[in-house]
């Protein structure tokens, strides 16, 4: 195992020597979402010096950052003498997560370049544009190089633009700019993008998942399937009703059908408030795609696989990237990486897993992801 944690300012300068006597790393990356991590060591004085406000921890795995980002508890100390609790120098948790939690904290405004008192009534629209320039413009405006001052995120830069994504449009006002992103990206063709650290800086990055079907399997067989679930069940929505603003007259209202789910099983009305007046740009068709791909896919598929000598995360396959997983009754599913968990301890080593399903597959509870539900559809209602 060679993992390396090291502690940066906001500038990405080392405040010290790698963090030594750590016992416990839980770290667990996610495709198009702010990572989550945690990390148990020993209280010295010279971590716990460290370990303070506005720092980052870095994770680096065989020589690669693994994930960086900003310490959200940097000390959660616990200390005690005797049989009381921790002995001296006692042991302190650290809770972090990815540089792209800093976006996430940001919302669209619809005049990026303007102060708060002067925001106008109106959305903010990027029409008939490639996804990921919309996706770059979004966060460039808001907490990129291009936002106001008092906005700008330090040392974050946009990486050299991919060239991937389609045509799609957005109209978005006081969303979280993370959830519009992630909407621009299903409809503009199944995008992910990420943070990276680089030496420079900060990069946001825009990238197309790859299609690895052929190359990254996985089945009892081979060794790296370690549990799964499958469920195959009807569809929850197969045409989405979208209605734009009851505002306009007249009212406009666009169906967008996924045919061959309601062929398969039967038909699914779900009423879709959309978040512009009309369709002249896609939007309104846009709300519907979103709201199948929520919901339209019948087969629910969440497994646990472990990295082998032949196939490991970060190096054979990455977050959003297109696999195989093979059932024990033969039958083979195609679908994404959606998460990847690396734990590690000193003595045991490390063990990496991977989230494979459709956008069902989480590891969320319930009340966070009804949370989230009901944040996303809270803006797309102020969007109008």
């Amino acid at each position: 195992m060679a993992i390396q944690l090291l502690v940066t300012d906001e500038d990405l300068v080392p405040q010290g020597d790698p963090l030594a006597g750590w016992t416990n790393l839980d770290v667990t990356t996610r495709f198009n979402e702010p990572a989550s991590g945690s990390v148990t060591m020993p209280a010295y004085p010279d971590t716990m010096a460290q370990l303070q406000a506005g720092r980052r921890l870095v994770v680096i795995r065989d020589r690669q950052v693994w994930c960086a980002g900003p310490m959200e508890i940097p000390q959660d100390l616990a200390y005690g003498v005797g049989t009381d609790g921790e002995a001296p120098p006692g042991r302190v948790t650290v809770n972090f997560t990815d540089d792209l939690a800093r976006p996430a904290g940001y919302l669209t405004w619809p005049a990026p370049a303007s102060a708060w008192t002067a925001q106008p009534a109106t959305a903010r629209q990027i029409l008939n544009t490639n996804a990921e320039t919309i996706i770059r413009q979004l966060v460039t405006e808001n907490c990129g190089p291009a936002a106001r001052a008092d906005r700008r995120i330090p040392n974050l830069t946009l990486a050299p633009v991919a060239g991937v994504g389609t045509t799609t449009s957005v109209n978005t006002r006081f969303e979280g700019l993370l959830a519009t992103c992630r909407r621009v990206a299903i409809d503009g063709g199944g995008l992910g993008f990420r943070t990276r650290q680089t030496a420079a800086g900060i990069e946001f990055e825009v990238y197309q998942p790859a299609d690895l079907t052929k190359t990254a399997r996985f089945s009892e067989g081979l060794g790296n399937l370690r549990s799964l679930t499958y469920k195959q069940s009807a569809p929850t929505v197969t045409h989405a009703l979208v209605t734009g603003s009851d505002q306009v007259t007249p009212r406009a209202y666009v169906e967008v059908a996924d045919t061959a789910a309601a062929a398969t099983w039967w038909r699914v009305e779900q009423l879709v408030n959309g978040s512009a007046d009309n369709d002249t740009a896609g939007e309104l068709t846009q709300d519907g795609t979103e709201a199948l791909a929520q919901g339209s896919a019948p087969v629910e598929l969440a497994t646990v696989t472990v990295d082998t000598p032949d196939l490991r995360a970060g190096r054979d396959y990455g977050l959003g990237d297109r696999v195989t997983v093979v059932l024990p009754t033969g039958i083979e599913v195609v679908d994404l990486v959606r998460s990847i968990h690396l734990q590690a301890t000193p003595n045991a080593g490390e063990h990496v897993t991977a989230l494979i399903g459709s956008p069902s597959a989480t590891s969320d509870p319930q009340v966070v992801q009804l949370v989230r539900e009901l944040g996303r559809r809270l803006g797309r209602i102020e969007a109008r």
